[in-house]
């Protein structure tokens, strides 16, 4: 059977780009190897999807070119997104810091999305395994459900974050098949994991949250740390993950709207245990005396020399954590880098040496940020992909 479009991949990029090239009167495929529809958007958001950002800008971006997501970005915006929800009839709220979820459930996202590619006649096929790709003047497909040709081939198949509903690396073996770079993988959005000897000292805190800055270099975020058995997660850590390098440190300023060595200057004639004082902060004062253990746990205030105070200061507000590793793709919520963007049009998200073939959300070397950003990114690709196939 031969199609003018065929999409691999129904999940948000991917039937984005099908309804989007299904408006323009294409006839258009849409396959996925999973049995049901959008997995990923389905469980997003604690299953309410998360599914922009407000502020959603190519400098919330990660990529080896944080500049190629701008156009996409432009020609379809958050405001595009909330339009169509409102079409139809989708009630969504403001969470935080830009972030948009659904007031009800997330399916009402793919019901919506399915209306959109049912409405301009995409044939969707669930369940199906693509077993090889060629191209001649046309792109052929050979599949479980058979044998399918097509002018347009668009990727979108994801990343390799969470392999529990289906996640592989096919889109980057296509990618490679036809010659695109993709550059290095790691898991994204992502827990980081303690050493032994800080996973012994700080594992009993597991629970425990923090609000803090973390930072690497001049990339910083501020929102909560939490402590996990295994390392560190919270918003703040998922965030800086997308650009932690293994080997290399964290910094978190525990203290972030207080002078700490004023704090402590304060408390210098005081009989008042530090852990206890650290309690009127807002910390739990188990954490207190673990984060303190060796640092003065027993010590009041007026046991501490001026000196000791700067060293105690200094290290509130910079305290240096050295990552063993991440939780890996089944933890994360991305996967970080991709296909090239060197080698696709910004502009189309078609391949610049592959006429026809387009590579679409997560697939591509473009992550967001944690709230909405990565949903944005999938609408945004995906619509230029449909308007260009």
């Amino acid at each position: 059977m031969h199609f003018d479009v065929i999409v691999i991949g129904a999940g948000a990029a991917g039937m984005m780009c099908a309804a989007t090239a299904g408006q323009r009167g294409r006839r258009v495929l849409l396959l996925d190897h999973a049995a049901k529809l959008a997995e990923k958007i389905r469980i997003s958001g604690g299953g309410r999807s998360n599914f922009t950002n407000v502020h959603a800008r190519h400098d919330c971006y990660v990529s080896e070119n944080p500049n190629f997501c701008r156009s996409a970005l432009a020609q379809y915006t958050p405001q595009h997104f909330i339009a169509l929800m409102e079409r139809h009839g989708i009630a969504y709220h403001e969470k935080k810091l830009g972030q948009l979820f659904c007031d009800d459930s997330s399916q009402q996202l793919i019901d919506m999305l399915d209306a959109e590619c049912r409405a301009v006649g995409v044939d969707r096929r669930m369940g199906v395994t693509v077993h090889q790709v060629g191209r001649n003047e046309t792109f052929q497909l050979e599949t479980s459900a058979g044998s399918f040709s097509c002018e347009s081939l668009v990727i979108a198949t994801g990343g390799l974050s969470i392999p529990q509903i289906g996640a592989t690396a096919f889109g980057y073996q296509i990618a490679e098949q036809f010659g695109l770079p993709v550059t290095r993988l790691d898991p994204a959005l992502v827990p980081l994991t303690f050493h032994v000897e800080d996973a012994a000292r700080f594992a009993p805190l597991a629970g425990v949250s923090l609000d803090t800055e973390v930072r690497i270099g001049k990339v910083r975020f501020r929102e909560n740390v939490l402590f996990t058995h295994k390392g560190l997660s919270g918003p703040a850590i998922l965030q800086i993950s997308s650009y932690w390098q293994p080997g290399q440190e964290i910094v978190i300023d525990l203290l972030p709207d207080l002078d700490a060595e004023a704090w402590l200057e304060e408390r210098a004639g005081s009989e008042q245990l530090l852990a206890n004082a650290m309690g009127e902060l807002g910390w739990p004062k188990r954490f207190a005396e673990a984060w303190l253990d060796g640092q003065g746990a027993n010590v009041r205030g007026k046991d501490l020399a001026q000196k000791k105070r700067r060293q105690l200061a200094e290290t509130l507000h910079n305290w240096r954590v050295l990552p063993n590793g991440t939780q890996g793709y089944k933890k994360a919520e991305v996967t970080r880098g991709g296909v090239s963007t060197k080698a696709l049009s910004s502009k189309t998200m078609m391949a610049n040496d592959v006429p026809g073939l387009f590579f679409i959300g997560e697939v591509v070397d473009i992550t967001g940020w944690l709230g909405g950003y990565n949903f944005q990114w999938a609408w945004s690709s995906g619509f230029v992909a449909g308007k260009n196939c």
